[in-house]
């Protein structure tokens, strides 16, 4: 698989390989130390790929696939979706 983000500074991917059949999950790892876990780094789900299909989803959470999503509208932190009203649209779009 090549992810085609590139992971921010302080930040790296990690790729849970099957995670469901076919389904690998990629998780977001902060690697700063916070006082409550102790200093363990910190992850959050990014999203799922479909290794069969080759498709990117978006997460309901961290266990759960969402929706399918075009790569080329996710973001290095997350694959979940901008939801804007339409004025928010009329600007950042």
């Amino acid at each position: 698989m090549e992810f085609p983000h590139k992971a921010p500074d302080g930040f790296s991917y990690e790729f849970e390989e099957n995670f469901k059949r076919n389904v690998t999950r990629i998780w977001l790892r902060h690697h700063y130390k916070y006082l409550y876990n102790h200093g363990e780094p910190v992850r959050t789900v990014w999203g799922f790929y479909n290794v069969k299909n080759k498709k990117y989803f978006a997460p309901v959470n961290s266990k759960q696939v969402g929706k399918e999503v075009n790569i080329v509208d996710t973001r290095d932190y997350t694959a979940m979706p901008i939801n804007r009203n339409p004025l928010m649209s009329a600007f950042y779009d």
